[in-house]
This record gives C-alpha cells, sequence and structure tokens, in this order.
C-alpha cells in the first residue's frame, strides 16, 4: 500500500464567526495527484494555507509522512522536502531566470549539484533563451515556468500548486500540464485550480470544497457530471 504522504484530521479554520474551513480530513498518498476544486469562498485556499503554513489552522491537524506539522511556518515546510507554489510570486524580480533557480536549489545541495540541477531545469523547462533575462522582463507564462523551476529543482517528494495555470495561454497550459506530469514520477502533486480544462487535461481523482468542507471526491469524470457539483460549482443544472 501506498504511503501516506499528506493527511489533515478535523482541520478547521475560523476567523471570527466565519469558518472557512470545516473539519476537513484528507488523505494524500506517495506519488498521487489530487486537484483541490470549488467555488469562490468554498474553502479552498483557505485549506491550502494551513497545509503549507501560511495559517495556524484553529483546531486540527496537518501531518507530513506521519509527522504533525501543524502551526509551522512555510520554511519550515519546505525544509521537509515539500515544493510550495502560491499565488504570490516569490521570485527575485531583479536577478535572472538562472540565478533564481540556482538560488532555490543552493538552499538544498551544495555549489556543484545546484549548478548541475539548475542546468538540467533549465533544459527541462525550455527556458534556455531566456535563462539569463531578469524576471521582472518576463512574459506571464514564463514567470509561470520559472517559479515551476524554483519548485522542482529541489527534487520534493510534495508539492503543493496554488492557481498555476492561471492567466497562462493553451499553449503554456500544455508545457505546464507535462511538467505536472514529469514531477509525478518522484512526488505527490496537490493543485488548486479554476481552470476546468486544465483540470480535465491533468487530474484523477478531484476533491471538491463547499462551505469550507469537502462536499465530494472522485474521479473527474464523475465529480464533472454530478448534479450536486454542476448546481453549487458550475451554476448549472444536471
Amino acid at each position: 500500500m501506498a504511503e501516506t504522504v499528506l493527511e489533515t484530521a478535523g482541520l478547521t479554520m475560523r476567523f471570527g464567526g466565519v469558518t472557512a474551513s470545516d473539519n476537513v480530513d484528507f488523505k494524500l498518498k506517495a506519488r498521487e495527484l489530487r486537484c483541490l476544486i470549488g467555488p469562490n469562498g468554498a474553502g479552498k485556499s483557505t485549506f491550502f494555507k494551513c497545509v503549507t503554513g501560511l495559517l495556524t489552522p484553529t483546531e486540527g491537524h496537518v501531518f507530513m509522512r506521519g509527522q504533525d506539522v501543524t502551526g509551522w511556518l512555510p520554511h519550515q515546510v519546505a525544509s521537509l522536502g515539500v515544493g510550495i507554489k502560491t499565488q504570490t510570486p516569490n521570485v527575485m524580480d531583479a536577478l535572472d531566470v538562472h540565478e533564481n533557480i540556482w538560488l532555490a536549489a543552493r538552499r538544498f545541495f551544495d555549489v556543484s549539484e545546484a549548478r548541475a540541477r539548475t542546468a538540467d531545469m533549465i533544459d527541462r523547462l525550455a527556458l534556455g533563451p531566456i535563462a539569463r533575462t531578469e524576471l521582472g522582463r518576463l512574459a506571464h507564462g514564463e514567470r509561470q515556468r520559472v517559479e515551476l523551476g524554483l519548485v522542482a529543482v529541489a527534487d520534493p517528494w510534495l508539492v503543493l500548486l496554488d492557481e498555476p495555470a492561471a492567466g497562462l495561454s493553451a499553449a503554456d497550459v500544455d508545457r505546464m500540464t507535462a511538467i505536472i506530469h514529469e514531477m509525478r514520477r518522484s512526488a505527490a502533486v496537490v493543485i488548486v485550480e479554476h481552470d476546468m480544462q486544465f483540470i480535465r487535461s491533468i487530474a484523477e481523482v478531484v476533491t471538491v470544497f463547499h462551505q469550507g468542507a469537502v462536499l465530494m471526491e472522485d474521479h473527474v469524470d464523475r465529480v464533472m457530471t454530478d448534479e450536486t457539483v454542476r448546481r453549487v460549482y458550475l451554476g448549472k443544472k444536471a
């Protein structure tokens, strides 16, 4: 049986009288890809922030490979070998692509290994033509690829991505899909996403959030045709 690499038990997050995450139990196996979907305000982003350490849950626990990491800060979570990409870019605009990726690699590896991994990542992401271009001068899709490179260069065993396809062209979405499939060879992946075309192209099991709780968890095909999901998420009748 595959190892459980991420688990939450009774995870609850309240902001005053508002319950943004409501008693969420969640499990993710090694090398599994899970997409989290739901309408705005459904609680998926709050759940993501609790898992990544951006928020400390009001109640409940977060476990990674069996270790209780509830309340850990993002850099402490990352130190376990977890790659995190949030909606807020975590890049240095004044440095070029190569320098950004090298610095990310250097956090975990010696100079020689970081150099080799940086070269490999630039090649894998087809960033060679812009490797010496400052991040601040890149188009949105190029920046998204670089941010994914910052995550992947550390060879994480768990990858947490918040809306990686947001604002991408069709060609960039196809490239992003291929990169994520490649990452799954060695890592479990959680993706929070709104782009339903992207979800259909990449997802297997989908977790649907609604009013802070898990509404449904099933194969993407069954989720997309479920009457309740269509009503609360897509705003349609089956």
